[in-house]
């Protein structure tokens, strides 16, 4: 079974139901459409909070976010600067 959940709730409502459980979150983020997307320490865990919270679950496909940006940070970008100008050595 995944350890993965995609639940209609706040963050902090899942962590919280979480901890009530005794149930280890591995990860957690929040989702572009509303509601999260839980990643449990194991299946087991994961089954449990599927039953507990089943009508919060959210069916069918979900679009997460990107967590790598499209272009670079000014602040990678000045490191990979820096990076070519430095000799190593």
């Amino acid at each position: 079974m995944s350890r993965v959940i995609h639940l209609d709730l706040d963050e902090g409502v899942v962590v919280i139901r979480c901890m009530s459980e005794k149930v280890g979150v591995s990860a957690i983020e929040s989702l572009p459409s509303g509601g999260v997307r839980l990643v449990c320490m194991s299946s087991e865990g994961a089954e449990l909070i599927r039953r507990k919270l089943k009508r919060y679950l959210i069916q069918g496909e979900v679009t997460r976010e990107r967590h790598r940006p499209l272009t670079p940070s000014p602040y990678e970008t000045a490191m990979q600067q820096r990076s070519k100008r430095s000799p190593q050595g």
